[in-house]
């Protein structure tokens, strides 16, 4: 059923994709079925041009004939639709379980507007049910995960570091490994994104924070296009 959900959530979303769009294109299963319908509309005659997220997403968008472009020849997109791995009612978000999130990142702040596709349950009262991803440089590692643990001891914010891939540490796309930090509960984002951003090891963390303008959400009852509730 899940699987379900997230192809009804792709395609819902791409109803929000017009001819001459430059489309940032995001990374994970539900990405992969937006990939999936767009590359149908484009093989059908829609005028597109993407900037992947990933080399997984680069190679599938290949693969299904969407044609491709980067953010040095297209610095500027209309538009990216990507998935979460939780988010809240402001549609702060937490992304990086798919490896990719500085590039993610970086490709929706590039665009004017980006748009969340996921399944219903993926949305909560309070972020923190899924670990925190942390992108780092790999040398170092052991000052900068001393240097979050400090982060979390002075913001009031327990949690638990753990290096992806443990002895084989997971390598991103830009050649760095991750730090997923157990949290429970996120007591303020916008503190944590800060003091994270403070630590020079550190490149980014998988806090989307007043980036993401809209998202569509499968339950079984259907999709339900949500945007940002006021603070």
């Amino acid at each position: 059923m899940s699987d379900e959900l997230k192809r009804a959530a792709a395609e819902a979303a791409l109803g929000e994709v017009e001819t001459g769009m430059r489309l940032g294109i995001g990374t994970g299963s539900t990405a992969e079925h937006f990939v999936r319908a767009l590359a149908e509309r484009v093989n059908a005659g829609l005028d597109i041009v993407g900037v992947p997220t990933s080399e997984r997403t680069a190679s599938l968008c290949r693969e299904l004939g969407v044609p491709l472009t980067t953010l040095e020849d297209c610095p500027e997109l209309d538009l990216t639709v990507d998935g979460a791995d939780e988010l809240d009612g402001r549609l702060t978000l937490i992304k990086g379980g798919g490896g990719a999130l500085l590039r993610e990142k970086i490709v929706a702040r590039a665009s004017a507007r980006m748009i969340v596709i996921a399944d219903a349950s993926k949305k909560v009262a309070r972020l923190g049910a899924f670990p925190l991803p942390v992108e780092v440089v790999p040398f170092g590692l052991a000052a900068t995960r001393r240097a979050i643990d400090a982060v979390l001891v002075r913001l009031g914010q327990g949690g638990r570091v753990s290096l992806r891939g443990g002895i084989t540490p997971f390598v991103t796309d830009g050649g760095h490994h991750i730090l997923d930090i157990e949290l429970g509960q996120i007591a303020d984002a916008d503190a944590l994104s800060r003091a994270l951003l403070e630590i020079p090891g550190v490149v980014d963390h998988g806090l989307f924070i007043g980036i993401a303008d809209a998202a569509y959400l499968a339950g079984e009852a259907g999709v339900t296009r949500l945007t940002p509730a006021p603070d």
